[in-house]
């Protein structure tokens, strides 16, 4: 059997914990809002079955590259509210400090809280001295929580047939370039236990 650990982590109001089954009700219903899902990747809103697709390639990022989403819940009542972690599919040129909340939970009120815990957590567990943010133009709500952050934007691109400004999120007292941190990560170790029997 493989086994792989997903870290729970905590805020003031928060918890990032791994996606469980009972998510997927909840989940499905804050992806299939057009307003939540406009400035997201697919531009479009998602069914049951693309959500729960969602959460297995979640889960597996943790497997495969050792960081990956949450889950995001209050920390008061346990009510779901979003997602929140680091996503990094194939095509993407960098880690990105990706997160998505519910607009009936208060949503950018969580943003910031949540965003700023997964970056802190991927800078003190990966060795990695940069991450993105990539962000549709229109977006300003997503560009308040990555300047707060401390974020600069570094360019606009086209990704996926769409535009997108490049936010970059410094390791403290550095500034190096997108090809400095893919070096970072091939050089890094995996940080999962794998156990078979």
């Amino acid at each position: 059997m493989t086994t792989f650990e997903i870290p729970t982590v905590t805020t003031e109001r928060l918890r990032l914990r791994a996606f469980r089954p009972g998510d997927l009700d909840a989940y499905s219903a804050m992806q299939a809002n057009p307003e939540v899902m406009r400035h997201m990747v697919m531009g479009r809103t998602s069914t049951p079955g693309d959500v729960w697709r969602t959460m297995l390639m979640s889960l597996g990022s943790w497997a495969l590259r050792g960081y990956g989403m949450w889950a995001c819940e209050k920390i008061d009542g346990g009510v779901f509210v979003g997602s929140v972690g680091i996503f990094h599919p194939l095509d993407w040129p960098e880690p990105e400090i990706a997160y998505s909340f519910d607009q009936p939970s208060g949503a950018m009120a969580f943003a910031t809280e949540a965003a700023r815990a997964a970056r802190d957590w991927l800078f003190e567990h990966v060795v990695l001295k940069r991450a993105a943010s990539f962000i549709r133009p229109d977006n300003l709500a997503s560009k308040r929580v990555v300047e707060r952050l401390g974020a600069v934007c570094e360019r606009t691109f086209e990704m996926r047939g769409s535009a997108y400004e490049h936010w970059v999120h410094h390791l403290a007292g550095y500034a190096g370039s997108v090809s400095d941190a893919a070096s970072a990560m091939r050089s890094r170790a995996p940080m999962f236990i794998v156990f078979f029997e």
